[in-house]
């Protein structure tokens, strides 16, 4: 499995941001996707999980900002960001691993495939 993460940068607080990620080698079904965040200083945190028919899943307050999507004929996952805050700042990385019985995982230890991470950063 290969993940590419994309369409991160530098944006005002307030603004939005839609981060991709390219996967190849990857099957959807009984797996799942989802979005983390490593800031500085700072463990990686989850963000946001999909599972391969589509049902979402968000941590904290991200699910009011942040939307996941997946087109799978494309193999492409999306996270898209808005109302950026500056605590949003962080490396976003998409990872790629096995579903629960009860739906996706939201620890990063579940996830073994992940890509290089993609940098956001918003400032106030």
């Amino acid at each position: 499995v290969q993940l590419q993460e994309s369409g991160g940068g530098s944006v005002q607080a307030g603004g939005s941001l839609k981060l991709s990620c390219a996967a190849s080698g990857f099957a959807y079904s009984g797996h799942c996707m989802g979005w983390f965040r490593q800031a500085p200083g700072k463990e990686r945190e989850g963000v946001a999980f999909i599972e391969s028919d589509g049902t979402t899943s968000y941590l904290g307050s991200m699910k009011d900002r942040f939307t996941i999507s997946k087109d799978g004929a494309k193999n492409m996952l999306y996270l898209q960001m808005n109302s950026l805050k500056h605590e949003d700042t962080a490396m976003y990385y998409c990872a790629a691993g096995p579903r629960s019985v009860f739906g996706c995982y939201t620890g990063q230890s579940h996830y073994n495939s992940w890509g290089q991470g993609t940098q956001v950063t918003v400032s106030s």
